[in-house]
């Protein structure tokens, strides 16, 4: 080879080896870089993984610091705990899942009274057997084997109830065990002791008070009883010497014992009534009434005592509202008693006005009743006005009291009202009058069909298209006047009887006027018109009907009502007026039945039997009845009442209840006994009794009696029964039916 192919050669591998070199210089320049990267990357994760190892090292400081204080904490809270467990009196304790005690405080394993045994790691049914062993607990009659047994099978109950356990010191321990979620139980064993010791103390004392209050309700049972019975015989015997012939002297007397008698009896009633609802022993007896007729019923009573003071006693009962309804009459006449009687009682002057408006839904079978009494009397301060429905009280100083009363008037309606669901209420101002209303809620009894009363009666069809209204009372003028614009007739309305004569016309079809009037009363203008030649019918309103009919000039009137004037008799009024009907003043004394049918001519008298051991009563039932036609025979007790059923065959019976030898109860059971035996008609059975607690009444209609009297009795009461009672096929005890309304009344 030569020289130049050499050279040749060995440029060429240079050149090669050179571009080897640049190759390898290239990639060991590429691996140096990406070395260069790594380790760039390694030493930032190093950076990283140390600035991580620092957070930890200062997060796991930071977590054994806080280990370290949550372990003081629970340190001092675990020492609280327990320091409050054992500073309380009662045990507590800790079992675990196999009933084996993990803890316990001092007050717990004090019963053990220093047992080493019980502790922590005892079991449940060894403290058990220790208690019966040990004679800690008193387990009574049970044997030691059964009283564990129902221990621990309370125990083992998923929620065990609590039990009572009494040790042998006389304690009482209650045990109330409860489980958690894992199955440990909490015990806890609270002393009772001194409650079971109050419990006892209570226990004996509502034995005694119980037996107070029945000695109580016996008390005032009997001395109802007791005054009672002699007070039929005061009020009875003054109510028949004042139908005697008597001077002015005497009547005074008379009058002075009859209303002092009456009083007492108001006393009793308030007393009792309110011993009945304190002891919460009142009970309602609801039945259908007519509300309109019980409120005239009430102001009947109380017209005397208005009259005397000159006061009119006025009502407004809404035309569109119904007057019969469910509900207990008596309490509700016993409601408005208290309220009118209050409002004729603290009025001098003026007028009292009962007003009753209300509503019924349609389709309801409840009615809404408003009923509000107002007066034009004394007043009550504002201060005051809460105090009246207060026990015992009323608005004057005792030092001042013009007004007698026992204070418990309001007290009792309050409490009845509440009783009925209502409510009460009072508005007044001093010196210018107060009214009182009350709201009930009452069933509407639905006996009436087709048109309204006030439809049926009176419409403008009949020819009233004008009415001229004279009243001196803007009261009863403006309700006149309501009252006859709801029947669609158009009224004029003047104060007296001058004013009258100026405004009537021939336009007006009916006068209404009232008698009482300065100048000229109604009477005399009523004979003034007809001697002017007016032939209108007139219509008088009169708080003395009997006073009215007196004066020649009745005979120019369509019909005296008596005032206030229940609708029923206004509507009957205006009702008539196109029928020829002779002045008459209309009877609003409700109840009163019609007298029997007049008997055959060889008709016997009604036999009537009054069972009373007690001579004076049986003196003041005779002389009540004395007028009538009737053959009156006495018994002295229950066993002359009985034979005197065989022997007298009476179609009526009164009947004492407290007799000797036997009562009146016992006495009707062996009457109504001798009727089945004998198969005769069931003989009505009338109880008089001085008893007037609550109860009383059902107790005795359920031996067998018919009707109820209660003592002192009344004459028209007494009448009214005996009217009631008497048979078809004997003489009316009255004779005439005049002569029978006027014993009713």
């Amino acid at each position: 080879m030569s020289l130049a192919n050499k050279l040749a050669e060995e440029r060429r591998a240079r050149l090669a080896a050179e571009r080897m070199l640049e190759l390898k210089q290239a990639e060991l320049f590429a691996a140096n870089r990406k070395l260069g990267r790594h380790a760039k990357a390694l030493s930032e994760e190093i950076h990283e993984t140390r600035a991580q190892v620092q957070t930890i090292e200062d997060e796991n400081r930071r977590v054994k610091s806080d280990l370290s204080m949550a372990h003081q904490k629970i340190e001092i809270a675990e020492r609280r705990l327990w320091h409050s467990i054992e500073t309380i009196q009662d045990g507590f304790a800790f079992f675990d899942l196999d009933d084996q005690m993990i803890a316990a405080n001092h007050a717990y394993l004090s019963v053990f009274d220093g047992l080493e045994e019980v502790g922590p790691g005892a079991s449940y049914s060894r403290i058990l057997q220790l208690l019966t062993e040990e004679g800690i607990v008193n387990i009574g009659a049970q044997s030691p084997a059964d009283w564990r047994a129902m221990m621990q099978n309370r125990w083992e109950k998923p929620d065990p109830e609590p039990t009572v356990i009494q040790l042998w010191n006389k304690q009482y321990i209650k045990l109330i065990d409860q489980r958690g979620k894992g199955g440990d139980v909490v015990s806890l064993a609270l002393n009772i002791t001194e409650t079971v010791r109050y419990q006892k103390v209570l226990k004996t004392a509502r034995v005694r008070a119980e037996a107070a209050n029945r000695a109580k309700s016996a008390f005032l049972a009997n001395m109802s009883h007791e005054i009672r019975t002699p007070m039929n015989g005061v009020v009875g015997m003054a109510e028949l010497l004042g139908d005697t012939a008597l001077n002015e002297e005497q009547r005074l007397y008379v009058n002075t014992i009859k209303s002092s008698g009456e009083a007492l009896l108001v006393i009793i009633n308030d007393v009792l009534d309110y011993s009945k609802i304190e002891a919460e022993r009142l009970t309602l007896h609801p039945e259908p009434f007519d509300l309109e007729r019980a409120i005239h019923e009430v102001i009947l009573l109380l017209q005397p005592s208005a009259r005397q003071k000159g006061l009119d006693l006025v009502v407004d009962y809404d035309l569109f509202l119904p007057t019969l309804f469910m509900g207990d009459p008596g309490r509700i006449r016993q409601v408005l008693t208290n309220l009118i009687g209050n409002a004729v009682k603290f009025t001098q002057s003026g007028h009292v006005l009962i007003r009753v408006v209300g509503m019924q839904a349609e389709g309801s079978t409840q009615g809404q009743v408003h009923v509000t009494v107002e007066d034009t009397g004394i007043g009550i301060p504002a201060d005051k006005i809460q105090h009246v429905f207060g026990e015992f009280n009323q608005v004057e100083d005792e030092q001042n009291r013009r007004f007698e009363g026992t204070g418990l008037g309001l007290a009792i309606t309050q409490r009845l009202i509440a009783l009925m669901g209502g409510q009460i209420w009072v508005d007044s101002e001093e010196g210018r009058g107060s009214a009182f209303g009350f709201q009930l809620m009452l069933p509407v009894v639905d006996t009436e069909k087709g048109d309204p009363a006030y439809l049926r009666f009176a419409k403008p069809e009949k020819g009233l298209r004008r009415a001229l209204v004279v009243d001196p009372s803007e009261v009863n003028r403006r309700i006149l006047t309501r009252q006859m614009q709801a029947l669609g007739i158009m009224v004029d309305a003047c104060a007296t009887g001058a004013d009258a004569l100026e405004r009537l016309t021939l336009r007006h079809d009916l006068i209404l006027t009232e008698h009482a009037m300065p100048d000229m009363d109604g009477l005399e203008l009523a004979d003034v018109l007809r001697a002017r030649g007016y032939s209108v019918p007139i219509l008088l309103f009169t708080a003395n009907p009997a006073f009215a009919e007196q004066d020649p000039a009745h005979v120019y009137l369509h019909a005296i009502l008596q005032k206030p004037t229940p609708r029923r008799l206004l509507f009957a009024a205006l009702g008539g007026l196109e029928e020829p009907a002779p002045t008459a003043a209309l009877d609003m004394l409700p109840g009163i039945p019609d007298p029997p049918p007049a008997a055959s001519h060889d008709a016997r008298l009604m036999r009537v039997l009054a069972a009373e051991d007690n001579r004076t009563n049986q003196l003041v039932f005779s002389r009540m009845v004395q007028h009538l036609r009737i053959d009156l025979r006495f018994a002295a007790d229950g066993v002359e009442a009985l034979r005197l059923y065989e022997d007298f065959a009476p179609d009526l019976v009164f009947m004492d209840i407290s007799m000797p030898r036997m009562d009146g109860k016992e006495t009707t059971r062996q009457l109504r006994a001798l009727e089945v035996e004998q198969g005769k008609t069931r003989l009505p059975v009338v109880a008089m009794t001085a008893h007037a607690m609550d109860g009383d009444r059902e107790e005795i209609l359920s031996a067998g009696l018919d009707d109820y009297l209660s003592k002192p009795l009344r004459k028209a009461e007494l009448v009214k029964r005996i009217l009631t009672y008497c048979p078809a096929d004997a003489l009316a005890p009255t004779g005439m039916p005049d002569q029978a309304r006027e014993v009713s009344a």
